[in-house]
């Protein structure tokens, strides 16, 4: 994913919500390759590249897009806007985008855990959740050595189930994100 204070970018091959063009349309002009929008500051990252890899853009009007998590099973994608205080959803097989959660508690990272549920760090709140099968949100982290935390940033889960996540202390109460 690619960062822009209107967008969000990820190799895709459908349409945007901004209305633009899938490649598959009737129509499309050729995707040339390698992709002239993607542009290599740093000659390491260019064996992280696909040479026949496009870059599109899926959602527009986003003010800082972070944790993008892919629900396969659903064929979706959830991505929080942190400023906007909201996790977009955006559908792959129609290029619908939609808001998923908003107040989102200036939500950051975002993953899914072992039984596929929806694990969230929630920056104004000051905790880490779990978004429940039904809907019902758990809260599986708000302290640590009895001390609140500061800024829940970004969350992976291991293979294990176990669940690990950065609290990085600015919080969204500190200067202005994004």
């Amino acid at each position: 994913m690619a960062r822009s204070n209107s967008s969000l970018t990820v190799g895709s091959a459908h349409i945007g919500a901004s209305g633009e063009r899938s490649r598959w349309d009737a129509g499309a002009l050729p995707i040339r390759y390698p992709d002239p929008n993607i542009k290599v500051v740093d000659p390491r990252f260019g064996r992280l590249v696909l040479g026949n890899a496009a870059v599109e853009r899926i959602a527009g009007g986003c003010r800082f897009t972070e944790g993008p998590v892919w629900f396969g099973d659903g064929r979706y994608l959830l991505f929080s806007d942190i400023p906007s205080d909201r996790i977009l959803k955006w559908e792959e097989e129609t290029g619908a985008l939609s808001v998923f959660r908003q107040p989102s508690n200036y939500a950051n990272g975002n993953t899914r855990d072992r039984q596929g549920r929806l694990i969230t760090c929630e920056m104004d709140a000051q905790r880490l959740i779990r978004t429940e099968y039904d809907g019902r949100i758990t809260v599986l982290a708000h302290s640590f050595d009895s001390k609140r935390l500061t800024g829940p940033n970004d969350v992976i889960v291991k293979s294990d189930g176990t669940i690990w996540f950065s609290d990085n202390g600015a919080g969204i109460r500190g200067n202005y994100l994004g």
